[in-house]
């Protein structure tokens, strides 16, 4: 079992940064591919980036490519979303996943059966 907390959400304005945070607990961090997602809305789930294991791989969207910047610790079981030059079309619900000792980035919210609770980001214009 895998629990996970996000933190780091907040209210920005369009081109500032924020990093957010997912602390992992449970077993095997190191060896479990790990995503993120967001939800807006009225809108569907969408898929922002994905890690592997060791963090050798990456992942990005098309929509956050060259912005955000996904990493991990497995010393501190902790993954981060670093989200600089944001936009108004960033805001939402933020969400990280993390796979079933899986430890290939995936982009298919699917493939996540852990979930944290989200941490919620605002951005103005």
């Amino acid at each position: 079992q895998v629990h996970l907390v996000e933190s780091g959400g907040g209210v920005v304005q369009a081109g500032t940064s924020l990093r957010l945070s997912c602390a992992a607990s449970g077993r095997a961090f190191d060896n479990r591919g790990m995503g993120w997602f967001r939800q807006s809305p009225g809108k569907e789930r969408e898929f922002v980036a994905s890690i592997t294991g060791y963090g050798s791989d990456t992942v990005y969207a098309d929509s956050v490519k060259g912005r955000f910047t996904t990493s991990r610790d497995n010393a501190k079981n902790t993954l981060y979303l670093q989200m600089n030059s944001l936009k108004p079309g960033d805001a939402a619900v933020y969400y990280c996943a993390a796979r079933s000792q899986i430890p290939n980035i995936s982009t298919m919210a699917g493939d996540y059966p852990y979930w944290g609770q989200g941490t919620q980001v605002t951005v103005s214009s």
